[in-house]
């Protein structure tokens, strides 16, 4: 099964999956906060096989919770209700926009085009951070 990623932000939905063998994460798109993307959301669970979501969690630099965290609570919470049949994931984003902009300013895009492609990017990189992770731990436990 695939993994899913979606970065919340107060517009968009940024949204990458995972290859099948869940080693590299590849920006799907954005989804408008103002779409149904609920709907939108179970079609890429079933397009795409997801057996899990990894969702950014927007933490301040101590690690404690600041009001986005908890917007992105509470929309977490909502998918929940309606999206029963995978595991939902928090992962740390902190820092993930601005090596995405630094990214994007690199590839000397202008600011309309980088405002197009940030939440995507951001997705792709929580959710890549977190296969890395992932093949991190695997990896360790060959070792011992």
């Amino acid at each position: 099964m695939r993994i899913l990623c979606i970065d919340i932000g107060d517009k968009n939905i940024g949204v990458a999956i995972s290859d099948e063998e869940n080693l590299i994460a590849r920006g799907l798109g954005t989804i408008k906060l103002k779409e149904d993307f609920i709907d939108k959301i179970k079609e890429i669970i079933k397009n795409y096989n997801v057996g899990k979501i990894v969702y950014g969690l927007p933490l301040k630099m101590d690690g404690s919770f600041s009001i986005q965290t908890e917007k992105t609570m509470a929309f977490i919470s909502k998918l929940k209700q309606e999206i029963k049949d995978v595991e939902f994931v928090p992962f740390d984003e902190r820092f993930t926009t601005t090596i995405a902009e630094r990214f994007l300013i690199s590839a000397d895009l202008s600011r309309k085009k980088r405002k197009k492609y940030i939440d995507k990017l951001s997705a792709q990189i929580i959710l890549q951070n977190y296969l890395d992770s992932l093949n991190i731990k695997i990896n360790r436990e060959n070792v011992e």
